[in-house]
């Protein structure tokens, strides 16, 4: 198992994984990290993968993934993995995916578990009400995901 350290526009990002697949991907708060000078094998498609995401330049990711979790967590990761580029649902319609409304609570818990930042987008999960509710890497972060998903971006008038 190797794990790895890139930078992004959103801080510093690690990356870890072997050949079964990519366990976990997570930014890291640690200022003292300092992005990886060599990158495994393994890891090289990730990494080029997010590189290629932050550019604009893919909307959907291919690599393997291999996260560790439970059931119940693997099938809500799984209904996350659904959400499209540039769209957002709720907390409810996670739940209702999943056949039972009333695990919403289970539902979200197991969305902020999710150890796949980006690839597996619980960015794009919102409030009912439309406001952005729990994000574990900071709500500043989700508001930039989403903006940068985002199929009208802002265009400068001049």
């Amino acid at each position: 198992m190797a794990t790895i350290f890139i930078e992004t526009p959103l801080g510093i990002t690690s990356i870890t994984g072997d050949e079964n697949g990519i366990t976990k991907i997570s930014i890291t708060e640690d200022s003292q990290k300092a992005p990886s000078k060599e990158i495994p094998d393994t890891l090289k498609e990730a990494v080029i993968q997010l590189q290629d995401y932050f550019e604009g330049k893919r909307n959907e990711f291919t690599i393997k993934l291999n996260p560790s979790g439970t059931d119940f967590q693997k099938k809500v990761w799984t209904e996350l993995s659904k959400i499209p580029f540039g769209k957002t649902v709720t907390y409810l319609d996670i739940a209702k995916r999943l056949g039972d409304p009333k695990c919403i609570r289970a539902a979200a818990s197991a969305n902020g578990k999710n150890p796949l930042w980006i690839v597996v987008p619980c960015h794009r999960v919102i409030g009912s009400d439309g406001s952005l509710t729990g994000y574990a890497g900071g709500l500043w972060r989700k508001k930039w995901l989403l903006e940068h998903e985002s199929p009208s971006k802002q265009q400068s008038l001049f």
